[in-house]
This record gives C-alpha cells, sequence and structure tokens, in this order.
C-alpha cells in the first residue's frame, strides 16, 4: 500500500506541476484564472514537500526533516488562505477579504512563533517525512483548522456557484475544485486521527487522498485546455467524414467553394489553410450551399426513389432517409456535370440550417448511394456525369 500512495503521489505532483506550466501564460494573463492558478502552485508546493522521495532527497542535501515539515505546513496554510481569497467575491467583500489576509497572516506568524517555542522540546526519534514539526497541539490546531475553513468554504462557494453560471468550462472547473476540496477536507480530518495515534495504519491511505486531491486541483486548472482539445477532435472529424461529399459537391459546384479541394483528405488534414475549427464550419457551409444549388437538378419524384433503392439494399432503417438524400444529391450532381439546365428547385427533405450532423450522415452513406439513381437522360460520354440530348 505505500508504494501504491507513493506512486499515486508521484502522478499527482507530475500532473499539478505539468497544469501549471501549461496553463501559467493564459492563466498570468487573465484576472479571473490567475488566482486559481497561484492557489493550485500554493497547493503543488505544499504537496510536492510531502511525498517521501523529495523529503529523503531534500534530507540527503542536507536540508533538515523539521525544516522540510515547518514549511511545508507553513505554504499548506498558505495555500488554504489563497483557497479562501479566491472564492470570496473581491467586489462584493472587499472587507472579508481584508479579514481572510489578516486571518492568514495571524495563523502563519503564530505556527512560526509556535514552532520556534516547541522545536527544541519534541524528543528525538519522533520526527519523520510525514510527522509535524512540532507535537504542539496548538501549532496542530491551527495548521488543520486553517486547513478544513479553507476547504470547507471552497467546497460551498464554488459548488454553490457552478449552479448559477452556464459558462460549461467554469461549471466544470469549479466543481473539480471542490470535490478536490472535500478530499482535503477527508485528509486533514485524516491527518488529525493520524497524529493523535486515533489510525495508526491510516497515513498510506491519506497519501492516495492527497494525490488524488492534487489530480483535481491539476484537472480543475486543465478544464479549458481539455475543452478547447475536444473542440479540436470535433472539428477533426468533421473535416476528415465530409471530406468525400464536400469535395465531390464543390468540384460540381466551384462558385461555392472559397479554395479547390486538395487531392486526398490526408493533405487536407495536415496542409490546413485554416485553423481546425474554421476548415470543419467552411466545409460543413460550402457543402450545405452546394446542396441548395442542387436542388434545382432534383426530380420531383428522386427521393421516394431512392428510398426504395436504399430499402431494397438493406440499409438501417435508421439510416435510410440520410441514404435517399445520398442518392438524390448523386443524381443532382451527374446532372450538372452533363450539363443538364436547371429546372425549379426541389428542396430536399430534412436538410435544414446546414446542421453539421445531417451533412455528417448524408456523408457517411455517399459512397454506396452515389450512383444508385439514374442519370436524368442517357449517359454522358465522360464517366459519372450525365448530358442531356
Amino acid at each position: 500500500m505505500t508504494e501504491l500512495a507513493a506512486r499515486v503521489g508521484l502522478a499527482g505532483v507530475i500532473a499539478l506541476w505539468c497544469a501549471l506550466v501549461w496553463r501559467a501564460r493564459p492563466a498570468l494573463r487573465r484576472p479571473r484564472l490567475r488566482g486559481l492558478w497561484v492557489t493550485v502552485l500554493a497547493a503543488a508546493t505544499a504537496i510536492t514537500l510531502f511525498q517521501p522521495r523529495v523529503v529523503t532527497g531534500l534530507t540527503s542535501a542536507g536540508v533538515g526533516v523539521h525544516t522540510v515539515s515547518l514549511v511545508r505546513n507553513l505554504i499548506g496554510v498558505l495555500s488554504a488562505g489563497l483557497v479562501l481569497l479566491f472564492v470570496i467575491d473581491s467586489g462584493r467583500s472587499p472587507r472579508l477579504r481584508r479579514s481572510v489576509a489578516v486571518g492568514l497572516t495571524a495563523a502563519l506568524v503564530s505556527l512560526l512563533v509556535l514552532d520556534l517555542l516547541w522545536a527544541g522540546r519534541t524528543s528525538a526519534g519522533t520526527a519523520s517525512a510525514q510527522r509535524p514539526a512540532s507535537a504542539e497541539t496548538a501549532y496542530w490546531l491551527i495548521l488543520i483548522a486553517a486547513h478544513l475553513a479553507g476547504d470547507a468554504v471552497a467546497l460551498v462557494v464554488c459548488w454553490r456557484y457552478s449552479l448559477r453560471t452556464d459558462e460549461r468550462d467554469l461549471v466544470w472547473s469549479l466543481r473539480l475544485f471542490a470535490v478536490g476540496s472535500v478530499l482535503a477536507l477527508v485528509f486533514w480530518s485524516g491527518y488529525l486521527c493520524h497524529l493523535y495515534g486515533l489510525a495508526p495504519g491510516l497515513l498510506p491511505w491519506l497519501s492516495v487522498v492527497m494525490a488524488a486531491h492534487g489530480l483535481l486541483r491539476a484537472a480543475s486548472l486543465l478544464v479549458p485546455t481539455a475543452t478547447a482539445l475536444a473542440r479540436s477532435a470535433t472539428a477533426l472529424r468533421t473535416t476528415w467524414q465530409l471530406w468525400p461529399l464536400w469535395r465531390d459537391l464543390v468540384t460540381a459546384v466551384p462558385h461555392v467553394a472559397l479554395a479547390s479541394p486538395r487531392r486526398t483528405r490526408v493533405q487536407e488534414v495536415l496542409r490546413l489553410r485554416y485553423p481546425l475549427a474554421l476548415q470543419a464550419h467552411r466545409q460543413t457551409i460550402e457543402t450545405y450551399d452546394a446542396l441548395l444549388t442542387l436542388q434545382q437538378y432534383v426530380r420531383p419524384d428522386a427521393y421516394e426513389k431512392a428510398h426504395r433503392h436504399a430499402r431494397r439494399a438493406g440499409v438501417r432503417d435508421d439510416r435510410l432517409a440520410s441514404a435517399a438524400l445520398a442518392g438524390v444529391v448523386g443524381q443532382a450532381r451527374r446532372a450538372v456535370l452533363g450539363g443538364v439546365p436547371p429546372a425549379d428547385p426541389h428542396p430536399l427533405p430534412g436538410v435544414t440550417h446546414g446542421s453539421p450532423e445531417t451533412l455528417l450522415l448524408i456523408a457517411r452513406m455517399w459512397p454506396a448511394m452515389t450512383d444508385a439513381l439514374p442519370c436524368h437522360t442517357r449517359p454522358a460520354r465522360t464517366t459519372g456525369a450525365c448530358e442531356s440530348p
């Protein structure tokens, strides 16, 4: 269990520092994110000094265990105070913020004074990498009370604000921060029991709790990054899946496209002309514009014929509509390429406002249904096209 706790703790510390480095530049530029970043920085420092390997390395370098523990405790209390300052609305509660700042300063000074008073009286051999810098009751009551107060307030305020905002990133950041505060409450309650001998075998489990707390703090900081990655993945999926349909349609109706398609969709993805999200949006709009143009080449009974063809071909019921649309669009495209003159437009059922989901469903059935319906007139000499008599 001790080895597992050490590994999980190391993973939590690495995740925290990676998140801090990754989000440093955008966080420090935006006041709304700066407080969260500084809060997580203090927590990361305290959690790092809690890791046995880190403590062992520092003691090997000549730093005393007592000094490491004291610094860790002071930074931990500073982190708890920063949590309180972060969750308090600076615009509405300036007096409360001043009170928290005064209380934080008093707690830090009290810990230093108590440690100086009792450090020389602590019995030899009782200190270890995970034991207190001082065993004095007041010292530990101040330390643990500061953590419990900070995390309890953070839990209540973060969860309450997460229910009031509609900004998805902020909701998830606040909720992850709140859940991390729950684990911090569990840790410090259990650590109090451990310090006074109420649960001797609890420490390895508490190390796992602290590591999970660190992972959640890192996750709360990385929510905007995760959202950006999810959006990029969605845009990449749209670009990749829509490409064959988009290429064929803009080739038939070139005036709707800002630029001609590349030779392959691999090149289209690897050699982007625009940011990925804009590329996906552009292909969606251009595909929809091409469909609007092709409605002038749709025959009145084409959709019903394509629907029957798809059913006979064994297409699943939930894909029949998109398969029929793919067949109709394929016939209209070949009519354009064959020089068939336009007629009164026949709206395509279900194709409204360029819905990406609808276009992706048509694109899925496009390879199988492109040539499902016959040409308007006799086949042209050019493969895949129709020509007028």
